[in-house]
């Protein structure tokens, strides 16, 4: 199932219902569907109480794509909070695959705690690559941490980059994503290469009816919710 980095599908458990579901896996892998999870719904408890063999509807994918082409040549930065680092997830893979391509790439990420941080473990090896920054940081810091502590938008005076030339791609909550753009703005960035999702606001468009009628039904191999 091809897709483009920050696209979404449906996903439908039978007799639950369905719920749109950023995909965060590696575009360049079509052939491993892989979302991420967090059960705070009906519909999300329902797919993470499933186990493998269980069947999931697949419908999509859906939504348009991260403007990874568009930022060839020049600057990158990429701001998540909490969930939102799973929908800018795809395009880390893509920048990281294609880093000669580009000027200088960072990628900003807050969560309420370091317990709640996906990926902890690509986060600390994305951090080594060449030419890749990673910052993190947490509202409540827990016994033992020594990052950074506040709100992902005090980290953005702090990093370097060409505000003529770079282009910012931007998830989580909307109140984090409006203080983000503020923070660009103040940097110099123009607007229209400022780009968000409101991937909270997700829901499946209008479609062809064909499309509309057509369904993949996924065996799972392996567990749905994860963190690190």
């Amino acid at each position: 199932m091809a897709f483009a980095a920050g696209q979404f599908n449906m996903l439908y458990v039978f007799g639950v219902g369905e719920v749109p579901i950023s995909i965060s896996g590696n575009p360049e892998n079509p052939e491993t569907l892989l979302h991420t999870v967090r059960a705070v719904g009906t519909v999300t408890k329902a797919i993470c109480s499933q186990t493998p063999g269980d069947f999931l509807g697949v419908r999509g994918p859906f939504g348009t794509r991260w403007p990874v082409e568009e930022a060839v040549g020049g600057d990158v930065i990429l701001v998540a909070g909490g969930l939102g680092l799973a929908p800018l997830r795809p395009a880390v893979y893509q920048l990281l695959a294609r880093r000669k391509e580009f000027g200088r790439v960072t990628l900003l990420y807050g969560a309420r705690s370091s317990a709640e941080m996906l990926y902890r473990q690509e986060l600390a090896r994305w951090g080594k690559q060449l030419n890749f920054g990673v910052r993190t940081t947490v509202d409540q810091p827990a016994e033992g941490w020594e990052g950074n502590v506040g709100v992902v938008t005090t980290l953005i005076p702090e990093i370097e980059f060409n505000p003529q030339e770079a282009v910012a791609m931007v998830c989580g909550p909307e109140v984090m994503m409006r203080f983000t753009v503020l923070e660009l703005r103040k940097r110099g960035m123009p607007e229209e290469k400022i780009f968000i999702s409101m991937e909270r606001n997700m829901k499946c468009g209008v479609r062809p009816l064909w499309a509309l009628s057509v369904w993949a039904l996924f065996r799972l191999q392996g567990r749905l919710c994860f963190s690190v």
